[in-house]
């Protein structure tokens, strides 16, 4: 393997172990370690990898992972990116949904997650601020940024909120920039790139490859944050199956929760307890393979993208509208998590952290809020 290789693996699984906080964390964490640190990609390429991201379904920080991946190291990239990002993830699950399985309770994770969140708020603040920066290219953008973040915490669909901000980008960004906004492009962005697979469920016994098939459509029309994913499954296992209690599903979801790396990988815990060790294979496999065409598809479509004056202004407003939509995650975060003294005290050490001391990296906050959680439980 070479040396481009192993840093993709290594990086990748190092996120995929520390990688607590939902895809704006994940993706706060990418931009450090890939733009900050290691110069990979510009800031604005990153910017773009993240908006075209929003437009398909799929984890937006996995395929994230894969795009950084491909980037860097081609197809071997792709792969060991996504491989070792989500592999933390699914081993820890899987071993959870035996334990599940084996004595029907879930080990509780309060303790060790009460100082991750607030370090996760710290990391994603630092993110968006440097993101934005290339992010807000005009006062228009910056209205069009507001507006998202007003419809994200007002309860608007995360994918709707960005293709209105993208919609509305064309038209103002041309009315504002007549002679850029020539009719000589020939193309507009290619937004239906993910057209749904017509998987019909009906209610039948269950098989190995039934669920794979059901995880496979849930990969490929999964919009949204990872929360959308309870209304999928609920839908598909619970209510037309019947492979699934309502609780054994909840339980599946907050052990996705708990858990680092991406919130899908609740696929593995559900695979192992419908269908044992090889379930959970093929619920893993199915829910992450589209991610993986999708973005082997998107990725090269990057650069025609920004070479089109109309596709251009339409992907600068789906950045800014996409740093508005982790703006309002973060709100709606931060008011989950900052309801005791101690949760707010971490966040500022945190802040003070990713602000003040440039050499501390995503991984170090992390595990200091982590510390400095379990420490101040004690009190």
């Amino acid at each position: 393997m070479s040396e481009k290789l192993k840093e993709i693996a290594s990086l990748f699984f190092k996120l995929g172990v520390i990688a607590f906080g939902g895809p704006a964390a994940h993706i706060a964490m990418m931009q450090d370690e890939v733009v900050t640190k290691r110069k990979w990609m510009t800031d604005q390429h990153f910017l773009d990898l993240v908006g075209a991201t929003n437009l398909i379904p799929g984890p937006n920080s996995t395929e994230m992972a894969l795009h950084c991946g491909l980037d860097r190291g081609r197809w071997p990239g792709l792969i060991i990116s996504g491989v070792c990002f989500i592999g933390p993830a699914a081993v820890s699950t899987g071993i959870l949904a035996w334990l599940y399985v084996t004595y029907q309770t879930v080990p509780a994770f309060n303790s060790l997650l009460f100082g991750i969140k607030p370090a996760v708020i710290a990391i994603i603040l630092s993110a968006v601020m440097k993101l934005g920066k290339k992010a807000l290219k005009g006062w228009q953008l910056g209205v069009i940024g507001a507006l998202v973040i007003a419809a994200s915490l007002s309860g608007i669909n995360e994918v709707v909120a960005i293709l209105a901000g993208g919609i509305l980008g064309i038209f103002w960004l041309m009315m504002s920039d007549r002679d850029r906004f020539q009719p000589k492009a020939s193309w507009l962005p290619w937004i239906g790139l993910s057209a749904p697979l017509a998987l019909q469920n009906t209610p039948v016994d269950f098989s190995l490859l039934k669920l794979f098939l059901v995880f496979l459509k849930v990969g490929s029309v999964l919009f949204g944050s990872g929360y959308v994913l309870i209304a999928y499954l609920d839908a598909e296992l619970v209510n037309t199956l019947g492979w699934l209690t309502k609780g054994e599903l909840l339980d599946a979801i907050a052990i996705g929760q708990f858990t680092p790396g991406p919130v899908l990988s609740t696929a593995t815990f559900i695979g192992y307890q419908i269908g044992g060790f090889w379930g959970a294979v093929l619920a893993t496999l199915g829910i992450f393979i589209p991610s993986f065409l999708f973005v082997a598809l998107l990725n090269p479509l990057i650069p025609k993208i920004r070479s089109s004056a109309i596709a251009s202004a339409f992907l600068d407003a789906v950045n800014i509208a996409a740093l508005g939509v982790m703006i309002g995650v973060t709100i709606k975060l931060g008011m989950d998590v900052l309801v005791d003294w101690r949760a707010i005290l971490i966040l500022a050490i945190s802040l003070i952290a990713v602000f003040g001391f440039k050499k501390v990296n995503s991984m170090m906050t992390v595990l200091g809020g982590a510390v400095l959680g379990y420490l101040l439980l004690l009190i």
